[in-house]
């Protein structure tokens, strides 16, 4: 292991388009105009196949998130109960005269799993894993000047395959991407910043041009870098003399002075243009988002960017975006990190599998620190409440140096990304064998990114952790699930080992802030998890004596059909502990109140391991007047004061040693509950939870009231059900009826109630805690969409959206 690890900035991919009127848009959008047909025909793939009675839809699409809660479903309690299948899809294309002599290849950002493509009835592979990106060659089967017919078999009926919910389906984006023979590799392009200083930066650019050609080729490749403002920081050009059939590897160096460096607060990002010019004539042109950063890792100082020691306020992450299901839309992924932003993450970790491109960018742009993982396990099976018996150890020997180099090769640009994660508590760790396979892995990584460090996440679950001292060896980083607490033993033990968190129980948050706070070798911590999702049902859930008992891994208990162990719900609204981790780690937040919920009489609420108490942002409770209640209150300051209805109730110490929390306890009357932070004497800030009145208004609210009119954009409503005054009603659970006007589609609703088995894909939602959430998508025309909402004790309201020009 190495004790210190310089990594230094790398970038990401955005959109490559060519730019001149002379050749064709170099990556094409394939996403529309689809047909889909859910279940398995012989003749599918065939060109003449009759198709008219198809499904037509767009894509991203996945047809699980669609269907019925079952507890038959073969995917089952991981799968969210949701059906799975095989499916089907079409889509014809006319190949125009201007793509003759050009390179045509077909990407697909993901499909899950295990996808067969056919090209005019020509098979042109399987790619079984269902979360890496690939492509095939199109060019020697295409039509020019004819109907050309794209067939796409997807097969998720082998079940259970996942850990989590997967989703089924062409769920990420599809493009063409034409080119000359001519023309750069498919994530051919790798951008470093070697040295930085504060007064320049030095940008190598690696570049693979291909000649596809039987000639020999002299051409020229330019490199441009432009700031934010599109004004040009630098450049370099190099004139090549290519050999036939061949490919060469070129590396420019530029000089782009007085950097503006890329951090989680001010995510600046570089363009560069790479091109390919013969004589005059552009033939081939790449462009590329960057960031100027570098990072570095001991046990010394930590983690480091741009040489300032950053903590991890991690969360990990799966992919699902709740009641849209594993559907990628851009905007979906960007709310993603937003939504992760707000709740005070500096850091997200992409368990347990390569994300989308969509939210890589929006890491990227909107500044949020990334461990890109590969794979939940290698060759031995996993287990949950039922085996796994079709998961990636069925795959990993064939397949996987090829699925960690894709996820290396397409992502290796992203300046978020700082480390390389190969696997999640591997089921085999414990064995030699194991210490080989992670070498094998990490070689491969290194063979194309050694900027970055290689992890994976370990835990023992009752074994010595000192076992593990070989396997961690192969690792640059050290993930540890849940074992926090054999870090300064180990530390003891093996003194330059970078140790981080890589999963940790909700409940444990300032136990782990303490640790990291005060050991420079332990570098962060990721909780399990940043936000709810699908599948892994019941994990994280409370539930009162008399309930079905138990953990989510021990038995079957549908409803569950998903975690409540997030910090954030599947509507984006973020739970106590949320507000409560933020202030550990962020200074923009310094005082919280939430109402821990009261026992019933003769039952008590019995939390699980992931699970913390269900605390709501609520002073209304009635049937409790009179009885004794608890009160949380979080806190930056040296301490609180309670009131009630202006009655001072208490006053409490909320330091480290207080662990930043006070808890009260009073008898619950109506009215008024304020909480005060204080600094001596002197009352600072303070919030307020009011009782609520009879529910009488609806309140609308959208995160975003103009949309382009592309498809493909999204605008998530809020839904709260208040009283006159607008104080919402936390208690309310009236089922709302919608409809929508306009170029718009409802195609997502939601509540947060991961045991409420309406569909997620509906018209109808019932509120939880006095909330829903409903998700517009845009149609490819203009206008105005106005989303009602019904409710018939509480009458018709409306919310009224813009769909803009896509241009």
């Amino acid at each position: 292991m190495k004790s210190i690890l310089s990594v230094l900035s790398v970038i990401l991919l955005f959109s490559c388009s060519i730019q001149g009127d002379q050749i064709p848009d170099r990556k094409q959008k394939f996403d529309n105009d689809w047909k889909f047909y859910l279940g398995d025909i012989a003749d599918a793939s065939k060109a003449g196949y009759n198709d008219e009675e198809w499904r037509k839809l767009d894509l991203p699409h996945d047809w699980s998130i669609e269907g019925d809660f079952d507890a038959s479903n073969p995917a089952g309690n991981d799968g969210a109960y949701l059906p799975t299948g095989v499916g089907w899809y079409r889509k014809q294309f006319e190949v125009p005269e201007t793509w003759k002599g050009k390179k045509v290849i077909i990407y697909f950002g993901g499909v899950y799993m295990n996808s067969e493509v056919f090209i005019n009835e020509r098979s042109l592979g399987v790619y079984p894993y269902g979360y890496s990106s690939f492509y095939y060659d199109l060019t020697p089967h295409l039509k020019i000047g004819e109907e050309n017919t794209i067939a796409v078999r997807v097969d998720n009926s082998q079940q259970k395959n996942c850990r989590w919910y997967s989703g089924s389906g062409i769920y990420r984006h599809v493009s063409l991407i034409i080119t000359d023979p001519v023309h750069i590799d498919q994530w051919g392009v790798a951008i470093t910043t070697p040295e930085i200083t504060d007064k320049t930066a030095t940008v190598e650019i690696k570049t693979m041009v291909k000649n596809e050609t039987s000639t020999i080729q002299e051409v020229t490749l330019s490199a441009e870098i432009s700031n934010s403002d599109k004004q040009k920081a630098g450049s370099d050009e190099v004139k090549l003399e290519l050999l036939p059939n061949s490919q060469q590897k070129i590396i420019q160096n530029v000089t782009v002075e007085n950097p503006a460096l890329w951090t989680p607060e001010t995510p600046h990002l570089y363009h560069v243009g790479v091109s390919i010019k013969k004589g005059e004539q552009i033939i081939d042109k790449t462009d590329h988002a960057f960031g100027i950063r570098s990072i570095e890792f001991s046990s010394e100082k930590g983690f480091q960017l741009n040489g300032q020691e950053v903590i991890l306020n991690g969360g990990c992450v799966h992919h699902d975006n709740g009641c849209l299901g594993a559907a990628a839309f851009d905007r979906a992924e960007e709310r993603k990190v937003e939504l992760l932003k707000e709740a005070g993450f500096n850091a997200v970790r992409t368990s347990h599998n390569i994300p989308s491109e969509a939210f890589l960018d929006a890491c990227d742009r909107l500044g949020l620190l990334v461990i890109d993982e590969a794979f939940d396990g290698w060759r031995e099976m996993k287990h949950t409440f039922t085996p796994v018996t079709h998961d990636y150890s069925t795959l990993f020997d064939k397949w996987w140096k090829t699925d960690v180099q894709t996820m290396v090769k397409r992502d290796k640009n992203h300046p978020s990304i700082i480390m390389w994660s190969i696997g999640n508590e591997i089921i085999e760790r414990t064995k030699p064998e194991a210490v080989e396979t992670a070498r094998k892995l990490a070689a491969a990584v290194k063979e194309i990114d050694t900027t970055r460090p290689v992890t994976s996440a370990m835990t023992t679950w009752g074994q010595g952790w000192d076992i593990f001292d070989p396997l961690m060896a192969e690792h640059d980083v050290c993930g540890y699930n849940y074992q926090l607490h054999e870090a300064k033993t180990d530390h003891e033990r093996v003194l330059s080992r970078i140790i981080y968190q890589s999963e940790s129980y909700p409940k444990d948050a300032f136990f782990c802030w303490n640790l990291v706070e005060d050991n420079s070798y332990i570098i962060g911590d990721f909780v399990w998890t940043a936000i709810d999702y699908l599948g892994e049902s019941g994990i994280g859930r409370w539930y009162y004596e008399g309930d079905v008992p138990g953990e989510h891994w021990e038995r079957d208990l549908f409803p569950w059909h998903a975690s409540y162990c997030g910090d954030i719900d599947m509507t984006g609204w973020r739970k106590p502990i949320s507000h409560y981790r933020s202030m550990l780690y962020n200074d923009t937040e310094k005082l919280y109140m939430a109402v821990r919920e009261p026992e019933q009489e003769g039952s008590k609420i019995i939390t699980t391991m992931w699970g913390t108490w269900p605390t709501w942002e609520s002073w209304t409770w009635p049937g409790h007047e009179g009885k004794e209640i608890e009160v949380e209150v979080y806190s930056k300051y040296e301490k609180v004061r309670l009131y009630l209805n202006g009655e001072l109730i208490g006053e409490k110490l909320t330091g480290r040693n207080e662990e930043f929390k006070a808890l009260f306890n009073l008898p619950y009357r109506e009215g008024e509950l304020k909480a005060v932070g204080v600094v001596g004497d002197t009352e600072m800030e303070n919030t307020v939870l009011k009782t609520a009145g009879d529910a009488s208004k609806i309140k609308l609210t959208a995160d975003r009231t103009e949309i382009k009119a592309d498809g493909h954009d999204l605008s998530f409503i809020t839904i709260e059900i208040t009283d006159e005054k607008g104080i919402p009603d936390p208690n309310a659970d009236n089922q709302l009826q919608f409809e929508i006007e306009g170029p718009g589609a409802i195609i997502g609703v939601a509540n947060g109630d991961i045991k409420d088995l309406d569909p997620y894909v509906g018209n109808s939602r019932k509120t939880f805690h006095g909330r829903a959430m409903v998700v517009v998508r845009s149609t490819k025309n203009t206008g105005n969409i106005v989303l009602k909402v019904k409710e018939p004790s509480l009458g018709d309201y409306e919310i009224k959206l813009t769909a803009m020009s896509a241009k």
